[in-house]
């Protein structure tokens, strides 16, 4: 029983991201990192000099393009984090970690790369001069919390983190990181389930941008990060019809799991747990609300997606589901690519045809590792998902007997050891 649960635990969701100007996309499952050039119509190969630990051996947990397209990073549990310039696909730095490594961001000047580990410590690499391996200072701490999302405020002034506890930390960004990060602006608090994802909707009366979480508890809440103002609530999951409106989620089937802006921020895509498809949010930076515009189902196929990604101007977001090491599957590594086009305020969104996704099937054969999938194994993937990040993220409440116990038998191996 113990390693069937360490089994579900090891499970990793497919991964996407999008270069800033839709030059190309990056697709992680499992240990596999794939990307397509977009503007050379063709898969791109990367290079990884590193000494010790080319690539990554282990489930990658967070990619993201940085610094304006110029970098691109990728971390996991296989305690590196690698930093890739986007110009040769070269991996230009390797950093090691003391711990699986959960989240990571780039500065917007790609003068730092932070990232964060599973004991809640959010640590920092200098990388100037670019090259080489790199050793890390810590910055910060969510004290034994996992940090579940890292972000840069727009403006640069502040490092957000989340945690599964609940809470977001919003951290003043010091001139020296590598001496730590003491200053803390706010903590944005009301969440009841753990915080998944973070994102930043611009606006020019507003250079830090607001702040969007999605959570455990089913809701999208917008921010003032300067005071931590919870400026308002969007019960995402019972807007889908999945919940009732006196629903409760004590099963989390309706975690939201991810967040994308759209058209510099007018819409926000949300992944939900057991949705087939997205929900739109029009977001009213004026009137600082939040309200559903759109439930877009992909039909026909049991696509829920794991990870969403877009250009921030252009109008087309870019879904992937699936999972890494899924038991009694021929394809141990799954992953599906959507794209929904023709995305906006006044215009039905388009869920496109596999011809008519930029790259084509050049670009589903890179980023899945082929052509076609078998729809029937994403059944099977997305319950895959769901219970890992539930064993990973939400707490087990244990009857003080039973802590008691546990704590002692810590103790004992502490001992023998």
């Amino acid at each position: 029983m113990e390693t069937e649960s360490k089994k579900e635990m090891e499970v990793a969701p497919a991964l996407i991201a999008v270069h800033p100007d839709q030059c190309s996309v990056a697709v992680a499952v499992g240990a596999h990192l794939r990307v397509f050039d977009l503007v050379g119509g063709c898969a791109a190969s990367l290079v990884d000099d590193s000494d010790g630990v080319p690539f990554h051996k282990d489930n990658i947990r967070a990619i993201r393009f940085g610094a304006k397209g110029t970098l691109f990073a990728s971390a996991g549990d296989d305690k590196t984090v690698k930093v890739w310039s986007t110009q040769s696909w070269r991996c230009i730095s390797t950093v090691s970690s003391e711990k699986r490594v959960t989240a990571v961001a780039i500065s917007n000047d790609g003068t730092f790369v932070c990232f964060a580990d599973k004991f809640g410590v959010v640590w920092v690499v200098d990388l100037h001069p670019p090259l080489g391996d790199k050793k890390p200072a810590p910055l910060l701490s969510h004290y034994c919390s996992i940090i579940t999302s890292l972000e840069f405020s727009p403006d640069g002034r502040f490092i957000l983190s989340a945690d599964r506890d609940f809470k977001i930390r919003v951290t003043n960004f010091p001139n020296k990181p590598l001496d730590g990060a003491h200053q803390i602006q706010s903590f944005c608090l009301g969440h009841t389930e753990f915080v998944s994802c973070l994102a930043f909707v611009q606006a020019q009366e507003c250079p830090q941008g607001l702040l969007l979480s999605g959570s455990g508890d089913s809701t999208v809440r917008l921010w003032d990060i300067d005071y931590g103002a919870l400026l308002d609530t969007c019960e995402v999951a019972i807007k889908a019809g999945l919940l009732e409106s006196n629903g409760k989620a004590e099963e989390h089937c309706h975690a939201v799991t991810d967040l994308c802006t759209i058209l510099d921020g007018l819409l926000v895509a949300v992944a939900i747990q057991s949705l087939q498809g997205i929900v739109l949010l029009s977001c009213n930076v004026s009137a600082k609300t939040l309200s559903v515009a759109k439930v877009v189902s992909v039909a026909g196929e049991a696509f829920v997606p794991t990870c969403l990604g877009s250009s921030p101007s252009t109008g087309k977001l870019w879904m992937v589901t699936g999972v890494s090491s899924l038991p009694g599957c021929n394809n141990p590594s799954l992953a599906c690519v959507r794209v929904i086009s023709v995305i906006d305020v006044e215009q039905e969104p388009v869920v496109l045809g596999d011809d008519n996704i930029p790259g084509g099937q050049k670009l589903l054969e890179t980023l899945q590792g082929t052509a076609s999938v078998d729809d029937n194994a994403f059944v099977a993937a997305a319950e895959a998902v769901k219970t890992a990040m539930c064993n990973l993220l939400i707490k087990k409440q244990y009857p003080s007997e039973s802590r008691e116990s546990r704590k002692k038998s810590r103790n004992e191996r502490k001992l023998k050891g």
